[in-house]
This record gives structure tokens, C-alpha cells and sequence, in this order.
């Protein structure tokens, strides 16, 4: 009995190194894993750094006429074309100016504010049916909505600091695709279509462009208004959302430097305006 108690013992005793081993094993695999899963990580962080990371980008262009002429040369504001491309920021501001354009007058009609309902459809109880009180109870045809929408405001505050920096990385995102040109006049006597889009195709500005003017120029906005893959704008309205959703930003040249100023050409300079 004593020799089998013995036996016993050395046997459990066996058992739980076995155990202890085996925990320990499991337990390398999973710091392993772990380490393993950090590298990768780390190393996914950092080829994105890398991706985002301001790529080398000639910030002097031609300046061209509007038949595709060079007239001279600019060097682009560096303080709008030089950097790192921040998408997190863009996607905040893009994402804040879509929710402000949002007009937010949606209203649908509570059972309290829809006619009618104000009887008793039959009694409580005795009729076989289901209790109801209200034909204007949001399960009727032509009854309330419940949780409906109602009026809101979807507007989003976003710091001048934080727009600044969406609009700099768009900018510097199109300057890196080579997507950016400058005319040196858009300002066109009368207006008219063809010369317009003659210009834009002498530029080399394809797909979706985005026209950027020092100054309203109306014979220029009538002569663009019809065409689909162009939009114009003033300086003082150059925004993240339109930069992005444009193949090529074309610059008027008196532009350049008005922009993120808040101001156009016929601002005066001493004028204080919200940038």
C-alpha cells in the first residue's frame, strides 16, 4: 500500500511538470506571437509614414496664356505646397464641410401632430379584436411616425488651424500628381464657351478641373457654367472638398499668392477678413 501511494505521488508529480512545461511552451508561443504581430505593426506604421511622407516636388511651374504659351516661370507658396499629406484631417474637414451642406429640414409627424385619432376606435374589451387607441397610433396606415426625423442642425465646428492644414495637404497632394497649372489671364472680354474650354485643353488640364480666379470674373463663370467636369471659383473660396474631387487645379497666376489670405484682388489689402 505504502509502495502504490508512492508510486502514485512520483506519478502526479510527473503530471504537473508535464503540465507546467506544457504551460510554459504555450506561454513563449503567445510572447512570440505577440512580438511578432508588434513587428508587423511597427513596420506597417511605418511604410505608411514613408507613403505619406512629402515626396520631392518642383515647386516652380510655367506659367502659360490661354493658347498653352510659356510666358514665364512661378514658384509656388511654399507655405501651401510643401509638406507632409495629411489624410486624417482632410477626411475630417471633407467630412465637415458635406454635413454642413446638409440642410437638415427633414420632419415627419408624431401620432400628437397628425389629424385626426381623437375617439376611441371600439371598447377596451369584449370585441375579439386588439386594444387600440388611436387610428393615428404609429401601426395605422396613415397614422404618426415613431422616432421620425426631425429638424437638425448637422453642422460640425472645425478649428481655422485644422482647415488650413486639410486645404495645404490637398494642395500639396495635387503639386505631387503634377495636377496644378497656371495661366497667367482668365479674365475674358466676353463670355464664350469654346475659348474657354480652348484654354483649358492648351493647358493640358483633362478630367475634372477646377478653375481658381484672383477675381469674380463673370465673363469667365458664364463661359464655364455649362460644362460638367469643370467648376470656377474665387480664391477666397478655395476649399479641401473642391481641391479633392478635382483631376487638376488650374491657377490664375494673381491667385497664387491671395491664397488662404481670405482675400480676392479687388479686397482692399487693408481690409481684415476671417482667412
Amino acid at each position: 500500500a505504502t509502495a502504490k501511494k508512492a508510486t502514485a505521488k512520483k506519478a502526479t508529480a510527473k503530471k504537473a511538470t508535464a503540465k507546467k512545461a506544457t504551460a510554459k511552451k504555450a506561454t513563449a508561443k503567445t510572447a512570440t506571437a505577440k512580438k511578432a504581430t508588434a513587428k508587423k505593426a511597427t513596420a506597417k506604421k511605418a511604410t505608411a509614414k514613408k507613403a505619406t511622407a512629402a515626396a520631392p516636388v518642383s515647386r516652380t511651374l510655367d506659367v502659360l496664356d490661354r493658347g498653352g504659351a510659356k510666358v514665364g516661370t512661378v514658384d509656388l507658396p511654399e507655405e501651401w505646397f510643401d509638406g507632409p499629406v495629411n489624410v486624417p484631417v482632410m477626411h475630417q474637414v471633407v467630412t465637415a464641410q458635406l454635413a454642413a451642406a446638409r440642410q437638415g429640414t427633414h420632419k415627419t409627424k408624431t401620432r400628437a401632430e397628425v389629424a385626426g385619432g381623437g375617439r376611441k376606435p371600439w371598447r377596451q374589451k369584449g370585441t375579439g379584436r386588439a386594444r387600440q387607441g388611436s387610428i393615428r397610433s404609429p401601426q395605422w396606415v396613415g397614422g404618426g411616425v415613431a422616432h421620425g426625423r426631425v429638424p437638425k442642425d448637422w453642422s460640425v465646428r472645425v478649428n481655422k488651424k485644422v482647415k488650413r492644414a486639410a486645404l495645404r495637404s490637398a494642395l500639396v497632394d495635387r503639386a505631387q500628381s503634377a495636377a496644378v497649372r497656371v495661366v497667367r489671364d482668365l479674365a475674358y472680354e466676353a463670355p464664350r464657351t469654346k475659348d474657354a474650354l480652348a484654354t483649358l485643353d492648351a493647358a493640358g488640364a483633362d478630367g475634372k478641373v477646377l478653375v481658381v480666379l484672383a477675381d469674380r470674373h463673370d465673363a469667365t463663370f458664364r463661359s464655364l457654367r455649362n460644362v460638367q467636369r469643370a467648376h470656377v471659383l474665387v480664391v477666397d473660396q478655395l476649399n479641401t472638398h473642391d481641391v479633392l474631387t478635382s483631376d487638376v487645379v488650374v491657377f490664375e497666376e494673381a491667385a497664387l499668392e491671395l491664397i488662404g489670405t481670405g482675400r480676392r484682388a479687388s479686397t482692399p489689402a487693408t481690409q481684415e477678413v476671417d482667412a
